[in-house]
């Protein structure tokens, strides 16, 4: 599957784009670009796709995306109402091509780090900590600021990220997809659908028909472009939604586990400590330690 060859557009005054969104379906589908993504969700939250990583993300989280590293952002329903009854979402983007700077910038000693942060980007790093907020008050600064300061200022934020430890990779060592496939939206409607549908079990002819091939076919299809089976892709889908769920702390944990799709308190527990490595009740501690830290 290939994904949507997105053209990110600067316009003539500006070497790279920073871009304030609150619109929740602005490339709300699988996409990828040459130029590195940078982005900071100030409001708004859904699953997000990186590769073969799946995920929840929520405000105040924070990506860099590599070089035509495949990814999808997938708001919650809530941000898609109308008449007023929707939740906002707030995001600031920014693109930027390796070498917009110029071919020899990047091979000057003092900016080693950054070189090698590109290069690791390409498996997508989750953005965390201090680090975290010093990126994100100069990416609100950068959207006021133009001329050498805008490039002064990524180069900051670049150099931050660069000199934290430890970097949080999104994708697996072995990620890879083929560029030169001729499909454009079939594992988009197979994402899409998921997301909609996790909660209530999702049969193998169903799913085979909204990707347009055999239900013989599909399981092969899936994992040669994912590197996971279809079964495992929705787990994790409903894994991601359940984290979500205790990080609200709206329900118990045997509620929140049907409320995530799981038809049974085992199972949920077996697949949720295989997913994320802890219990739900440890994953929902250690959160909330972190949260009163």
């Amino acid at each position: 599957m290939k994904p949507l060859l997105l053209k990110v557009s600067a316009d003539p005054a500006h070497s790279f784009s920073v871009r304030h969104d609150v619109l929740p379906d602005i490339n709300n589908r699988w996409h990828c670009h040459p130029e590195l993504e940078l982005i900071y969700f100030t409001k708004g939250g859904g699953t997000q796709f990186i590769g073969d990583s799946i995920k929840q993300f929520e405000a105040g989280d924070m990506v860099l995306v590599g070089s035509n590293l495949p990814h999808y952002w997938r708001f919650d329903d809530v941000h898609f109402g109308h008449s007023g009854d929707h939740v906002p979402v707030d995001t600031i983007v920014v693109h930027f091509c390796e070498n917009f700077w110029g071919d020899q910038f990047l091979q000057l000693p003092e900016n080693k780090l950054i070189k090698v942060l590109l290069e690791r980007s390409k498996r997508g790093l989750q953005i965390t900590g201090e680090t975290k907020t010093q990126v994100a008050n100069i990416l609100v600064a950068m959207l006021n600021t133009d001329g050498a300061e805008r490039i002064i200022m990524l180069l900051k934020a670049l150099n931050t990220i660069a000199g934290s430890s430890p970097l949080n990779y999104l994708t697996s060592i072995g990620f890879k997809y083929d560029h030169n496939e001729s499909e454009s939206d079939r594992l988009n409607n197979i994402y899409e659908y998921s997301v909609r549908n996790f909660r209530k079990k999702i049969y193998l002819e169903e799913i085979a028909d909204i990707a347009g091939v055999s239900a013989n076919s599909f399981c092969r299809y899936f994992k040669s472009k994912t590197r996971k089976t279809y079964s495992q892709f929705v787990i994790e889908i409903k894994v991601g939604y359940a984290c979500k769920l205790l990080i609200e702390n709206k329900l118990n944990i045997k509620q929140l586990c049907y409320d995530s799709g799981f038809n049974n308190f085992s199972t949920f527990h077996k697949h949720f400590k295989q997913v994320t490595g802890k219990s739900p009740l440890m994953y929902q501690k250690e959160f909330t330690k972190k949260g009163a830290a």
